[in-house]
């Protein structure tokens, strides 16, 4: 066999996921920059909630790009390779909390890149667009 069949984020679930992700943001009063790339680290769905920090855009977005990548929670990288992730990926990868893989039935089809609160902020708000589609959640 040369083919399989493949599991992707559609755009429709990357605009729920982060319709929960604004969601619980709100709920906690903390205004966030959320972003749903899709397994290739390419944009689906974002937004810049008012009050958010504006270079959280940034921070977001590579938290996003390195949870895709690595396919794990981006608190889970090593801190002492941060300047050779951050050198080897042109500065697009980070071990900031806040990005997590969105994994469903095991494969991952995404991943969602929040920034602008503290870290405990950010990886709840990214849980909550991973409940909002039924994905699963692997603990940072």
């Amino acid at each position: 066999m040369t083919t399989r069949p493949v599991l992707k984020l559609t755009h429709a679930g990357a605009l729920k996921a982060l319709a929960s992700a604004v969601a619980k943001a709100e709920s906690l009063n903390v205004p966030q920059n959320i972003t749903i790339v899709d397994d290739g680290g390419n944009l689906l769905a974002f937004v810049r909630m008012d009050g958010a920090k504006l270079l959280s855009r940034e921070t977001s977005m590579s938290k996003a790009i390195t949870a895709a990548s690595h396919r794990q929670p981006t608190s889970r990288l090593d801190p002492n390779y941060e300047i050779k992730l951050a050198i080897a990926g042109g500065g697009r990868l980070t071990n900031l909390e806040g990005g997590l893989p969105i994994l469903i039935d095991g494969h991952c089809v995404g991943a969602v890149g929040v920034g602008s609160g503290t870290g405990a902020q950010d990886v709840e708000v990214a849980r909550a667009a991973l409940s909002g589609i039924g994905a699963e959640d692997q603990k940072p």
